[in-house]
């Protein structure tokens, strides 16, 4: 599994938990948004089985996603994953920006086969995950 991780910078995979986590930083705009969706596609086609995801926004120092990407990338995940188990895709960020824009995604998925949940703090992305807190630590 993950065979692309050196593609994104900030990209672990956590095989005990079956769990990818991304901590990307400086700018997140459409373009990156765009890479990352078509690596976690290339990774949920070639993996054994289903994975967990965790992205940290906490390192980022700007925000350029338009809504209507993150729209239209809602829309493409919602009819596109194929990976028959429910998997979790859970995003953390401390300044309300970036928690926004991971709300927004939440909302726009509820009902789809990747449940998304928007968290304020990483002991409670960890709970949902069910996976421990320092594998959402950055560097670990």
């Amino acid at each position: 599994m993950p065979t692309a991780l050196k593609d994104i910078p900030g990209t672990r995979f956590h095989a005990e938990a079956h769990l990818v986590t991304w901590h990307p930083t400086g700018v997140f705009d459409d373009d990156l948004a765009d890479r990352v969706v078509d690596f976690i596609e290339s990774e949920e086609s070639l993996a054994d089985a289903p994975f967990h995801r965790f992205t940290d926004f906490s390192g980022l120092t700007e925000i350029r996603l338009t809504f209507g990407h993150v729209f239209r990338i809602s829309e493409h995940r919602r009819a596109g994953y194929t990976g028959g188990e429910r998997v979790k895709s859970a995003f953390f960020c401390d300044w309300i920006f970036g928690f926004g824009i991971a709300h927004t995604y939440e909302v726009l998925m509820e009902g789809g086969p990747i449940k998304v949940r928007a968290f304020r703090t990483r002991q409670n992305a960890a709970q949902w995950l069910g996976v421990p807190l320092q594998l959402l630590q950055p560097n670990t």
